[in-house]
């Protein structure tokens, strides 16, 4: 088991930046597959960004060229790394951990944080 806590959420004019972490508490073999996952106001969830031990980097197609993950493995910390954010961007993140593999579907992962809201205005 680990437990997520997600950080560095807030509020941000359009063109900004932010960047979330994910500290991971428990087994270290726990954060060797993680990701980042989104959900908007009555939208499904949807995944951001992923990350495994092998360094393989997942995103997808909307966050490219704006969003980078990155983990400190010592500190066991994901970190999701948003710049050029827009309105559409607004959504709860959610850390996620335990896949087998880097992947965009939630139902890979065992683990999930309880979320830090992101809300960017025009």
């Amino acid at each position: 088991q680990v437990q997520l806590v997600e950080s560095g959420g807030g509020s941000v004019q359009a063109g900004g930046s932010l960047r979330l972490s994910c500290a991971a508490f428990g087994s270290t073999y726990s954060t060797d597959c993680m990701g980042w996952f989104r959900q908007a106001p009555g939208k499904e969830r949807e995944g951001v960004a992923a990350i495994d031990f092998t360094g393989s980097l997942t995103y997808a197609d909307f966050v490219k060229g704006r969003f980078t993950i990155s983990q400190d493995n010592a500190k066991n910390i994901l970190y999701l790394q948003m710049n050029s954010l827009k309105p559409e961007d607004t959504a709860m993140y959610y850390c996620a951990a335990r896949c087998r593999v880097s992947t965009l579907d939630g139902t890979a992962y065992r683990n999930w944080g309880q979320g830090t809201q992101v809300t960017v205005f025009s």
